[in-house]
């Protein structure tokens, strides 16, 4: 298997693990994304003063390209791997993974320019919002779905694959530092400092993809030239096969047919909607959280520590639930964090918003909680591709398509996030993110008695109940469909016992000599 060969490299003299250098990659997208998260909607609303009928239409845009594309870009790059398994029509392990290598050492570079395009202002804030977010979804899912790919191929066994996350949590957790540094140059009034920032840390992700899949591409080519050099020596003893009928490609309506009867898929992606969608909630309104039920009670250091602990101790969360789900599985640690959030909403509702430090408890963990489930999810589609595999008798597993379909489904969520959010604040509250003096608005609307202090607590009570309400819900959601989710215990390991005879039943069969 292909973890023996990266274990064995690891033990004979090579300076750095194939599994450290995949999980650095991890690093290079998180010291960008993470800024990026946290800022470009403040951007684009305090510092360009984008009107809300373009921020409506930039992200109703974004919404439709950023569900389209995943799928998309999966089936142009796996396609070729969908079709029936026929003997000798193999592709090697190794092909695949220089393939993908090769295919992050371009995106991953013009990700880094992408992330760049938000921090000046080139267009109408309209345009420029809606341009941005496509040109840089459209390059960060091709990073993501190739790296999350890797994960399926480089490894089949779950301890080979936990190993793998290990090394991205903790590269993430180090790329998470970047938040604590973009809070020192933060400013909306003089945005120098934070470019030249932005600059940087784009150029350090551009030599971090540019050396790490070099780097593994030449380590894949060495094993691609030997198993090359094998069949060459191997081609005479081939069993001539004069009648194998012609390999018949899948098409796109027969591949969703197929994904329609693979229940544990369905069941899967409900309850990622509702985790992709708590997750961006989280990051969206973390700020505002902060400003509206804690700012008169807490330092601005202390402020600033919350925002930067919430970024990552997810990561450094995850290194402890990998451990977890090695000896408990995945299906039980992430079921169990489902009950955990539940748990902590519904005591963080009957302690009530004056309750400081658990309020402060509870922001952070809510925050740690959601991302640390996350991102083992991505074990969880592994898995999913296997089944895949074995279900359909593939010749090979459709590792970046089965993400791509997967995102297809869920990162509506991620736009839903902030529309949802600030509808549900307005309609509570009449407090609106686009107006430049949204108390000052309020309290025109109000009696001439009334002052804003007077219409304060209001806002801070619906923050607290969207705080609180909307973790309930979501909890509620997953348990109720993670239930349904059969791809665990025996079953896994039935699955996983057939992924490999399958591969291993890939070998040519040889004349007796």
């Amino acid at each position: 298997m292909r973890s023996r060969a990266a274990r064995r490299r690891s033990g004979g003299g090579a300076p750095v693990p194939d599994a450290v250098i995949y999980g650095s990659l991890s690093l290079f997208v998180s010291i960008l994304h993470n800024v990026f998260l946290l800022y470009y909607v403040d951007t684009f609303v305090s510092v360009y003063k984008i009107d809300k009928l373009s921020f409506w239409i930039g992200e109703t845009v974004f919404l439709i390209w950023n569900s389209l594309n995943d799928p998309l870009f999966g089936w142009l790059s796996d396609r070729v791997f969908l079709s029936t398994q026929q003997p000798g029509a193999e592709i090697s392990s190794p092909e695949v993974v220089l393939k993908r290598l090769r295919a992050l050492s371009h995106n991953g570079p013009l990700f880094a320019i992408s992330f760049l395009a938000f921090w000046v202002a080139w267009a109408h804030p309209g345009l420029q919002f809606l341009l941005c977010l496509c040109m840089y979804d459209s390059f960060l899912t091709m990073v993501d779905l190739h790296h999350n790919a890797l994960l399926a191929d480089l490894a089949v066994s779950a301890k080979d694959r936990t190993s793998l996350n290990f090394y991205c949590s903790l590269f993430s957790a180090i790329g998470s530092l970047s938040v604590f540094m973009s809070y020192a140059v933060w400013n909306k009034e003089d945005f120098f400092s934070f470019r030249i920032f932005c600059v940087l840390l784009a150029l350090c992700s551009i030599v971090g993809f540019t050396l790490s899949t070099q780097l593994l591409r030449q380590r894949f080519q060495a094993d691609g030239k030997a198993k090359w050099d094998q069949e060459s020596t191997l081609k005479e003893l081939y069993i001539e096969k004069l009648s194998v009928p012609q390999e018949k490609r899948i098409t796109l309506a027969e591949y969703l047919q197929q994904l329609s009867r693979h229940h544990n898929f369905l069941w899967f992606v409900c309850m990622n909607l509702v985790q992709v969608f708590h997750c961006h909630f989280n990051s969206n309104f973390f700020p505002l959280f902060l400003e509206h039920l804690l700012s008169d009670q807490i330092s601005v250091s202390t402020g600033s520590f919350l925002l930067g602990v919430s970024y990552i101790a997810p990561h450094l969360n995850n290194l402890y639930f990998l451990s977890l789900c090695r000896r408990c599985g995945v299906y039980a640690v992430v079921r169990g964090l489902f009950f955990l959030k539940l748990a902590l909403s519904v005591v963080m509702l009957l302690a009530g918003p004056d309750q400081v430090y658990l309020l402060c408890i509870f922001i952070a963990s809510n925050r740690v909680f959601t991302e640390g489930t996350c991102k083992l999810l991505n074990l969880v589609v592994t898995d999913l591709v296997d089944e895949d595999l074995v279900l359909n008798r593939r010749k090979q597993a459709a590792s970046a398509l089965l993400f791509g379909m997967v995102a297809l489904v869920t990162k509506p969520g991620q736009t839903f996030a902030p529309l949802i959010g600030t509808w549900l604040l307005s309609a509570y509250t009449g407090y609106d993110i686009f107006q430049r003096n949204p108390l000052n608005n309020m309290v025109s609307a109000q009696p001439k008695l009334e002052s804003a202090a007077a219409l304060e607590p209001t806002l801070r009570q619906g923050c607290f109940y969207l705080l609180v309400f909307v973790p309930i819900t979501c909890a509620l959601l997953q348990l109720l469909s993670w239930s349904q989710f059969s791809l665990h215990g025996k079953r896994l390991q039935v699955v996983k016992a057939q992924r490999q005879s399958l591969t291993q039943g890939q070998a040519p069969e040889v004349k007796t000599i």
